[in-house]
């Protein structure tokens, strides 16, 4: 596969989408394999930050990925070369995020402690991405340690909420891939609505409707949220090897 081939039209060039990047059998794989006890409950959904969260919201402990967050779906990213232009060329760490019908999160970017490449895999149910186009001087969410807008609010209480309308829809299937990289990165906002339904879906309302694997699923332009989980891979620019040392000379 050629990633450029996936490109979604109508947006920053370096939004790309794939439906069906991994199997049935590989997504019934990996929720499986999802541990249970990791998850962190924050006041609009629950995640797992792996191998860890970021120390100070910058500094990455340097351990390796789990073997289910591995195979295949780093190899894969490596024919399609998305982390190629990364400083590690491969994904460090995976947010891993829980959405329940009705659950959502603010207009948000990820910030500067990662390389400008996400690579999202959907599970379980589909739902609807909101992208704005940023604006200049507004106060908006940063994406911190634990990776996300709730994390930030919940820890200091002054966070500032920014209410802006959707620009985009990306429709996001299960066991897809969505790319976000170089401009896409920088220079626009994603979010979710706290809504159970997405209406009015179509050609016309939704980016990546010629890239879907089955819009048939969609008849009505209606989808019915259902429970999702999402793994979002990134490469974080600062790696500690402190961890590795401490272990490493105990065993010794």
């Amino acid at each position: 596969m050629n990633l450029a081939d996936f490109r979604i039209p109508g947006l920053p060039s370096t939004f790309y989408y794939i439906p069906n990047f991994i199997t049935a059998s590989e997504e019934s794989s990996i929720l499986q394999k999802i541990p249970s006890q990791r998850w962190i409950s924050l006041s609009k959904r629950r995640l797992q930050a792996i191998p860890s969260t970021l120390l100070k919201g910058t500094t990455l402990l340097a351990a390796p990925l789990p073997p289910y967050l591995v195979n295949p779906v780093i190899d894969r990213f490596s024919d399609l070369g998305v982390f190629d232009a990364t400083p590690h060329r491969k994904p460090n760490h995976v947010l891993v995020n829980e959405y329940l019908a009705g659950q959502g999160i603010m207009p948000h970017e990820d910030g500067a402690a990662y390389a400008p490449v996400v690579a999202t895999i959907s599970l379980g149910g589909s739902l609807c991405l909101e992208i704005t186009a940023k604006e200049r001087g507004s106060t908006i969410e940063r994406e911190g340690a634990m990776g996300g807008e709730s994390q930030e609010r919940e820890a200091t209480g002054d966070e500032e909420e920014v209410a802006r309308p959707a620009n985009w829809r990306i429709l996001q299937e299960p066991r897809s891939l969505l790319v976000t990289t170089d401009a896409a990165y920088v220079s626009t906002l994603h979010g979710i609505s706290e809504i159970e339904i997405d209406e009015g879906l179509s050609a016309e309302t939704v980016a990546n409707w010629e890239l879907l694997g089955d819009e048939s699923v969609f008849e009505g332009g209606v989808n019915v949220r259902q429970e999702r989980i999402s793994l979002t891979y990134r490469d974080v620019l600062k790696v500690s090897s402190a961890a590795s040392k401490v272990f490493g000379g105990a065993r010794r």
